[in-house]
């Protein structure tokens, strides 16, 4: 039986990555395999020493067990010397990669360069490293010269979204149709940049439709004011809802009243919100050059759930992923681009042919998306292949 500890940390607020990490145990647990989890005191990335040593008594002990470690990669490039001493020890250690913690929007130059320097050092003393797209796989290539392993996320069957709009016509003196719902579902930090998205709510003012920023509001109040700002300055506020976050029947009730996805976030590794939008048949408007783009062909024809993977799941730099010949499910749009964002949005809200188009596409999509064992079976392949 396979022996695995994942070490991770506990956060306060849902993310895509605790997702990923209770979905993949899940998974592994539901295929024989022996996981235990242990999360590790400490404000990673940046924890005290005393939280590193907690860290490399984890270690250790996983060794002493004959376990196989997956760590948390906000956790590994956190201490580089506690997991490069490890498998100089002789534990196998993977960092299951997320998101970069240099890649945290805000931060100081100095911090960046420091929290760079850590995660270059973490993720090349690990002996396997493994992140959800290929788009991140290259990306630390080119970073770090580092050779990663693609464990693409999976989905569960979940009910498809009704949305606001109704599959005819409305008969003549019945109520018309509710305006289109859109969603944005994340945490409201910087890295996320719901202001472009506002901002681009800003210029289609004169349409109809609803918003709904779905996320924690606290994990950076400050930066959670800046965005109600920019909604009452635009003259938002009846129309952009800041509802908080939300997870398990609370989250299913937004979803089922969604007919748009918006991620807008500067960068992403993959972005699991679209893929949880396409198994929900919602369509999404993703930030291109990211690894979201990825995550929008999820089940394309012809491409296995995600393509440009190898059998073993590696990807080869500047692997390309294929989609449908057909109309894709979204679009992807230049993150941080306000005008380019408006001009989408006008675009799906004045064009109901486009809109059917996508929607079809998702619905098409939830069919042929991977489940959480191809996930699973990909993270045992990459800790099968050690760098």
């Amino acid at each position: 039986m396979t022996r695995l500890a994942l070490v991770t940390w506990t956060a306060r607020e849902p993310s895509g990555g605790n997702t990923f990490n209770r979905e993949l145990v899940d998974a592994l647990r539901a295929g024989g395999a022996d996981v235990t989890i242990r999360a590790v005191p400490g404000e990673w990335p940046t924890a005290a020493p005393a939280d590193r040593a907690v860290l490399a008594a984890e270690l250790a002990a996983a060794r002493a067990r004959d376990e196989t470690v997956l760590v948390d990669a906000i956790v590994a490039c956190g201490a580089p010397a506690e997991v490069g001493a490890a498998v100089a020890a002789g534990t196998t250690v993977a960092v299951l990669l997320h998101m970069l913690p240099s890649d945290v929007a805000g931060l100081a130059v100095a911090e960046r360069q420091r929290r760079a320097a850590a995660e270059a050092a973490a993720l090349r003393a690990a002996s396997v490293v493994i992140c959800p797209s290929s788009a991140a796989a290259e990306d630390l290539v080119r970073r770090y010269g580092v050779r990663a392993h693609v464990a693409a996320p999976g989905t569960r069957p979940v009910p498809p979204a009704a949305g606001t709009r109704p599959p005819a016509p409305p008969a003549v003196g019945t109520r018309p149709p509710a305006p289109p719902e859109l969603m944005a579902l994340a945490n409201l930090v910087p890295g996320k940049d719901q202001v472009t998205l506002v901002r681009a709510l800003a210029q289609v003012r004169d349409l109809a439709w609803t918003a709904r920023l779905v996320g924690a509001t606290g994990v950076d109040p400050a930066y959670t004011a800046v965005v109600r700002g920019e909604i009452a300055a635009a003259g938002l506020t009846d129309r952009v809802t800041l509802t908080g976050a939300k997870v398990g029947a609370a989250l299913e009730a937004e979803w089922a009243r969604t007919d748009l996805l918006v991620l807008s976030s500067r960068s992403e590794t993959f972005g699991l919100v679209v893929l949880e939008a396409l198994a929900h048949g919602v369509p999404a408007v993703v930030p291109a050059g990211t690894g979201a783009v990825e995550a929008l062909a999820s089940g394309s024809v012809g491409a296995g759930g995600l393509s440009g993977r190898a059998p073993d799941g590696a990807v080869p730099p500047g692997r390309a992923v294929a989609t449908d010949p057909a109309e894709p499910p979204g679009r992807a749009v230049p993150p941080g681009d306000p005008d380019a964002l408006a001009a989408t949005f006008r675009e799906w809200l004045t064009s109901p042919p486009l809109r059917d188009a996508w929607a079809a596409a998702a619905r098409e999509r939830r069919g042929r998306l991977p489940g959480w064992d191809v996930t699973a079976a990909q993270v045992l392949a990459a800790l099968a292949q050690p760098m």
